[in-house]
């Protein structure tokens, strides 16, 4: 491919635009069509209605062309070289599935409880910031989506909708997701509104302590000529606060907490009445030490691959935390699920239940709310097919029985 010519932003992204039309130009072209298998993820062009998916992968394309580059790059980012963002889906590939005959598996139960509240399925709407980025109407189409499909839904502290609004808006009780912040003070006053609100669990993010490295974000801005004060008043919180931090003193003030200790979590349990999920956790020592520490929940999680390029795959780091937790407080998993048979997995080593965050903004971004139905409708699809292929016929009756390792591990 001829590199774009140096020296001219304008030049550069209008040789970039027209090497995607020469693209796609080539992938409805005969030449390029011979009859064949087509990989699952792959497709012409970008489906044009939500209905038209076959898989949630179909709604990445269709959301890169509806988004500006930078958007869809802080989307699509993970840190460094990115090797952590594939070796989430790597990791499911190492894990196979034991089908079961001739049970009856006419009806399939995926109803799931999580500390008291019974959902339709296991598939909880993980926490994205800024989802306006994606979609005029943000978190609250997000919100509408969760409450059709009955879907637990964790509102990012850097909400682009404030959470009194989210929550009325979805219908049953709502999930926040803490970042911790460098005083706190104004922590304090965070978890005070997301209890007000009536928030029933407090999702602490433990993974950004001190930041990261979103190199391929970098990579997509150079490629947007917009200008970025149509988004943001200038770089830094304290320009351009969030909802959630109306009212609050932010000059200074660090989203991240890089002091932050067990005795942080310890002071954060007895400051609130709402049940304590730890996000991050990925070993064994840890998993051991929330317990320890009287977290009441785990979610397993590398940031989809946006922490730190450990090169681990959550779903692989999940066994361990399920050993060291031994069955005292449920634990939950995210990173890279894609299918039906991802989710099958992470439940029959032990999760209670699992996150999605980019299948279901890709859908947001390109098609709002019925994009992000149409993705909870193809998981949930293939999660049922999956579970009565392999003889269950509730979620309880998946188990370790049902997979074993490509190692031999059973």
């Amino acid at each position: 491919m001829i590199p774009p010519s140096p020296g001219d932003p304008g030049k550069i992204v209008e040789e970039y635009r027209s090497r995607r039309r020469f693209l796609k130009f080539l992938a409805g072209s005969p030449l390029f069509t011979a009859p064949g298998p087509m990989p699952a993820q792959q497709s012409s062009a970008p489906i044009a209605d939500p209905k038209d998916a076959l898989n949630v992968m179909d709604f990445e394309a269709a959301a890169r062309e509806a988004l500006p580059p930078a958007h869809f790059g802080y989307l699509a980012t993970g840190v460094d070289d990115d090797a952590t963002l594939r070796a989430n889906r790597e990791g499911f590939q190492r894990i196979q599935l034991r089908p079961r005959r001739l049970v009856d598996v006419s009806k399939a139960d995926l109803r799931t409880e999580l500390f008291g509240t019974v959902w339709d399925t296991p598939i909880v709407l993980a926490p994205v910031g800024s989802q306006k980025a994606f979609h005029a109407d943000g978190e609250l189409a997000t919100a509408r989506a969760a409450n059709t499909k009955r879907t637990a839904v964790i509102l990012s502290t850097v909400s682009s909708c404030a959470i009194e609004e989210v929550a009325r808006t979805a219908g049953r009780p709502i999930w926040f997701q803490l970042y911790p912040t460098s005083r706190w003070d104004v922590t304090e006053k965070l978890v005070r509104r997301a209890e007000a609100a009536g928030c029933p669990v407090l999702v602490l993010t433990v993974d950004l302590p001190v930041g990261r490295n979103t190199e391929t974000l970098e990579r997509f801005k150079r490629t947007d000529t917009r200008k970025c004060s149509a988004c943001h008043s200038k770089p830094g919180m304290a320009s351009h606060p969030k909802p959630m931090f109306d009212g609050i003193d932010t000059e200074g003030l660090g989203m991240y907490n890089a002091a932050m200790t067990w005795e942080s979590v310890r002071r954060l349990k007895a400051l609130t009445r709402m049940k304590l999920v730890l996000k991050g956790i990925e070993t064994r020592k840890d998993a051991q030490l929330c317990c320890e520490n009287g977290v009441d929940g785990i979610i397993v999680s590398n940031h989809g691959g946006r922490a730190e390029d450990s090169g681990r795959a959550t779903i692989e780091c999940l066994p361990e935390v399920i050993q060291a937790v031994n069955s005292r407080i449920p634990v939950l998993v995210d990173g890279g699920f894609r299918r039906g048979t991802d989710i099958f997995k992470a439940l029959a080593l032990g999760a209670r239940a699992i996150g999605v965050g980019r299948p279901y903004i890709w859908g947001l971004g390109a098609f709002g709310q019925a994009g992000v139905e149409r993705v909870l409708d193809l998981l949930r699809a293939e999660l049922e097919l999956v579970i009565k292929q392999c003889g269950a016929r509730s979620i309880a009756e998946i188990g370790r029985s049902s997979i074993m390792f490509r190692d031999g591990r059973p």
